[in-house]
């Protein structure tokens, strides 16, 4: 295959590639989604995983049909990195994406979940040694070496079952065997300290090439200590060559010339042989050596390839269920993609955004389009005044496929957007969700879009360019949009909202429409439904009470009062509060007082 056929691999990417790595080692990097060996060899990181999404992904990334969308899966994928293992774990994480059949997700919920459940039963002491085994294989660069001494590591926590199954299946003598060879061996070379021999015979070699770049000086230290004759100078240089550099007496003499010219002829000559001679003896011990650790490895080569793939495997898994942990997420279902009505249903979903924020506290929300099974037992209803339990302003929601949410400013439907739009992404890449309960239908395309405040015409051609041409295939598209009337002129947009709405319905989509034009809207066709998000007053701090739990059927009540009594009771200036005054008896001055008056009360 040629490179260029990549997404993203253009002649001037390709040129790095094979000069860095060569064309079939490229590849491979490519095919394996190996983030590291690409950035190694002089791309971008940001631009070796974008390749690596489209090379992996395939069509799955194809269904972020915006911008907004993209925005979403690039968060959760970040969120998932801060609770990876190791450095490989975290650069696979980077390249999923979702998954095209429903049987590959499930297939990988299965070992995420396998992993977590594992994960959870180990003690945290055990638990720190797994994460400390893997920390030291970050240490070694995700070697051979470090994958054969993690796995050891990961053996002598005796975890067995999940994902560390795999690694039990391994043979502990044989691993140990090819982490003695692989420590051993450093780009066909012997290291230092793998055999004593070989260790003795190099720093002999050393120290008479020392000597050897001293010859001179070393004849005037022996002519200084007052050795004159022949016979003297001959020993005085063999004992100084043996203290020196602990070469053997039979060594040492069988390398001194038998005729001499003169000292200088007869300390260099015996110093070039014993280099010569010491030189052979080291490339012959380092070689016996090697070829005893390369059969060693050879007999190990299935454990090592074993301890590779498991230890890559379950850094990977692993990484994924602390993530699943940290946000109590759990197992979505996924309504048939053979043809049955489209459904989506969350049951206490949260906003993974406002989880990891530790000043908030997260409500969750249970929201359903299209035909679902939810009943009374799933919502946590407001008890009414009467005696009766009932609640005559909370209905279940019908099985309309569209939904327009309606509600006061800062009242959490672009919050609700977002929460879907996240455990749509998760479910799709096979991955756990931050809900109670969730149903996901197939979707071939997720049409995300945040509110865009401009009246610019570039921007509201741009959006519909993004946001309409989904709705024209035959697949099964999400339609989740904020405030769509932000981006033209309020006559306008209600039309245009209209019209997807309509277009929405006749595609057979499902989506939730956010919007303060519901009123505009009218009449909505019959698969479509009005929802909205109530504020409830203020609290003793002046700040907004909301019920971010959406009650279905109903236009969200509007709530200026609630500000207005707020700006009213914080105004320090006399004429700024007679400001905020004039707008309170435009709201209604009664209800205003009543506001603050309860404020208080519950103070």
């Amino acid at each position: 295959m040629r490179l260029e056929a990549y997404w993203g691999v253009g002649p001037k990417t390709r040129e790095t590639l094979v000069e860095e790595l060569g064309t079939e080692r490229a590849i491979e990097a490519i095919e394996s989604g190996d983030v590291r060996t690409l950035a190694d060899a002089g791309l971008p990181r940001g631009r070796a995983t974008r390749i690596l999404r489209r090379a992996i992904g395939g069509e799955g990334i194809d269904t972020l049909a915006t911008s907004d969308a993209r925005a979403a899966y690039k968060e959760l994928l970040d969120l998932a990195v801060e609770y990876a293992v190791t450095e490989r774990a975290a650069d696979r994480i980077r390249v999923l994406t979702p998954l095209s059949t429903q049987a590959e997700m499930n297939d990988r919920l299965d070992d995420v979940l396998a992993a977590r459940d594992a994960w959870e039963r180990l003690e945290e002491a055990e638990q720190n040694r797994v994460l400390e085994a893997y920390e030291r294989y970050d240490d070694r660069d995700g070697s051979a070496y470090a994958a054969v001494k993690a796995a050891i590591a990961l053996l002598d926590t005796g975890v067995e079952d999940g994902p560390f199954a795999a690694i039990a299946e391994l043979e502990t003598d044989a691993l140990e065997n090819a982490a003695t060879a692989l420590g051993a061996l450093e780009d066909s070379r012997v290291r230092e300290g793998a055999d004593e021999e070989l260790d003795r015979l190099r720093t002999t070699l050393g120290a008479v090439e020392d000597m050897d770049a001293n010859a001179l000086a070393i004849i005037e230290d022996l002519r200084s200590d007052g050795v004159g004759d022949v016979s003297a100078f001959r020993d005085a240089f063999e004992d100084r060559l043996q203290s020196e550099t602990q070469a053997t007496i039979d060594r040492v003499r069988e390398a001194m010339p038998s005729d001499p010219t003169d000292a200088t002829d007869f300390v260099g000559g015996t110093l070039r042989t014993l280099r010569s001679d010491l030189t052979e003896a080291v490339d012959e011990r380092e070689s016996t050596v090697r070829t005893e650790l390369e059969e060693t490895l050879e007999d190990a080569e299935s454990a090592v390839d074993g301890a590779i793939s498991a230890v890559d495997d379950i850094a990977f898994h692993l990484s994924l269920a602390r993530f699943a942990l940290a946000y109590d997420c759990t197992r979505p279902t996924f309504r048939s993609d053979d043809g049955a009505a489209p459904t989506l249903s969350v049951v206490d979903a949260r906003n993974l955004s406002l989880a990891t924020r530790a000043d908030e506290t997260v409500q969750p929300i249970t929201y359903t389009l299209g035909e679902h099974s939810l009943s009374d037992e799933d919502f946590s209803l407001p008890v009414s005044d009467d005696d009766t339990g009932s609640n005559d302003e909370w209905a279940l929601p019908g099985d309309e496929r569209i939904t327009v949410l309606t509600g006061a400013n800062s009242g959490g439907k672009t919050t609700l957007l977002e929460t879907l739009c996240q455990v749509v992404l998760l479910a799709t890449m096979g991955l756990p969700v931050p809900a109670e309960r969730a149903e996901i239908p197939p979707v071939d395309s997720l049409v995300f879009h945040r509110r865009h405040a401009s009246f610019n015409a570039g921007v509201l051609e741009s959006t519909l360019r993004s946001i309409v041409p989904p709705l024209s295939t035959d697949g099964q598209t999400l339609m989740l949009v904020d405030e769509f009337e932000a981006i033209t002129e309020p006559g306008s947009a209600a039309n245009l909202l209209h019209g997807l709405v309509q277009l929405a319905v006749n595609q057979g989509a499902l989506g939730v429409f956010v919007t303060h034009l519901a009123d505009d809207l009218e009449p909505l066709p019959p698969q479509a439904r009005v929802d909205g998000i109530f504020a409830e007053g203020l609290n003793p701090d002046l700040e907004l009470e909301v019920d971010y739990q959406p009650r279905f059927g109903t236009v969200g009540r509007s709530t200026p009062e609630f500000i207005v009594s707020r700006l009213v009771a914080n105004a320090s200036d006399r004429a700024e509060r007679a400001g905020f005054e004039t707008l309170a008896e435009a709201v209604g001055n009664d209800v205003v007082q009543r506001t603050l008056a309860d404020a208080r009360w519950n103070e």
